[in-house]
């Protein structure tokens, strides 16, 4: 039970739902507002759907290159202390903008709510990670649903939270959380050294 919470906060904080609120903001600002929470839960949807197919194809993608799990766990280390230190050192509004077209007015489709800002190369390495590590896929999928309602909560309240906290407050919260999940890198590429070792 407790690696199962364990996995389940991991994934959340890479998910990085207070992190991601300037950014749906922003790119729901267009969207008219009795549509919005309509294409939240549509991007939200498909990116679930994402994760899940990761679920059951992660450990044939594995096999399938051949790759070890000490070799996930010290890339996904990686990685994941890369997107940490940008939660920690970056800026969000500046994200933001970036990825507004003030040319488009439609509503997002899957790019960039969907992929990557949820459904993003973090996540889907994250869940390979606890996918190698889990016996049972279906404990894998359990974590994956946990994390994505945490998720979707936190962001089907952007608006509001947004409004509460303000920028600095999510800056604050971002800042946070990208120092726990450092630790977190650490102690998986430390890991993956560890398994390595004892070949």
């Amino acid at each position: 039970m407790n690696a199962f919470i364990s996995s389940v906060i991991t994934l959340a904080l890479v998910l990085d739902a207070f992190g991601n609120i300037p950014l749906f903001v922003t790119a729901l600002k267009k969207v008219s507002p009795e549509r919005r929470h309509i294409v939240l839960l549509r991007e939200l949807g498909i990116a679930l759907a994402i994760m899940i197919a990761f679920v059951f194809m992660g450990q044939w993608f594995l096999s399938w290159f051949g790759i070890e799990e000490y070799s996930l766990s010290i890339a996904g280390g990686i990685l994941l202390f890369l997107i940490s230190l940008d939660l920690v050192f970056g800026h969000p509004e500046d994200a933001a903008a970036k990825n507004q077209d003030p040319k488009k007015e439609d509503e997002p489709f899957v790019v960039p709510l969907a992929i990557p800002l949820v459904a993003g190369p973090g996540a889907l390495s994250m869940i390979m990670i606890i996918s190698a590590q889990t016996p049972s896929r279906w404990t894998t999928l359990g974590v994956v649903l946990a994390a994505s309602l945490i998720n979707s909560a936190i962001l089907m309240a952007s608006s509001f939270i947004s409004n509460v906290l303000g920028k600095r407050g999510l800056l604050a919260l971002e800042r946070l959380t990208g120092m726990i999940l450092i630790l977190t890198s650490v102690n998986m590429v430390m890991g993956g050294i560890s398994e390595f070792i004892k070949l």
